[in-house]
C-alpha cells in the first residue's frame, strides 16, 4: 500500500516506522526537519521537507497515488484543512486525521475523514482500568 503521513512527531513517525516495517511504501511530509529525526534507522520510505497545506508539497508527496493519507499533526486546524483537501481535491480512498477535541470528531467524519482522538481513546482506557 502506498501511504503519505503528514507530521512526524511521535505518533507520525511511530506509524511511519511501523508501517514501513511491514513493508507498505511510506512517505513522510513534516514542515520541521528535525522532525525526521524521530525516524528509526530500518524506515524505508522517504520523507519531505515542507508544508503540507501547500498543494505542491502534497503533489511531491504524490498524494493522488496514495492508497491511504493520515493526518498526524498536533494542529486539529491543520488536520482538517489536510483531511478536506486529500479527501476532496485528490480523492484519496482512506483518509485517517488525528483529533483532539472530540466534538469535532462527528465533523471529520460526515466529510468521510476518520478520526483518531488521543482524547477519546484515553478515556475509554481509563474507564476500562476504573471500572475492572
Amino acid at each position: 500500500m502506498y501511504i503519505l503521513i503528514v507530521g512526524c512527531g511521535k505518533a507520525g513517525s511511530h506509524l511511519a516506522n511501523s508501517l514501513s516495517k511491514e513493508g507498505n511504501d511510506v512517505v513522510v511530509i513534516d514542515n520541521r526537519e528535525e522532525a525526521f529525526n524521530n525516524l528509526s534507522a530500518e524506515f524505508t520510505g522517504f520523507n519531505l521537507l515542507g508544508d503540507a497545506t501547500e498543494l505542491e508539497i502534497l503533489k511531491q508527496g504524490k498524494i493522488e497515488q496514495a492508497d491511504v493519507v493520515t493526518v498526524t499533526t498536533t494542529d486539529d486546524n491543520v488536520n482538517s484543512m489536510i483531511a478536506q483537501i486529500a479527501k476532496e481535491i485528490f480523492e484519496v480512498p482512506e483518509v485517517v486525521a488525528r483529533v483532539f477535541a472530540p466534538r469535532r470528531e462527528e465533523i471529520y467524519n460526515q466529510l468521510g475523514i476518520d478520526t483518531i482522538c488521543p482524547t477519546t481513546l484515553s478515556v475509554v482506557e481509563f474507564e476500562k482500568v476504573i471500572t475492572r
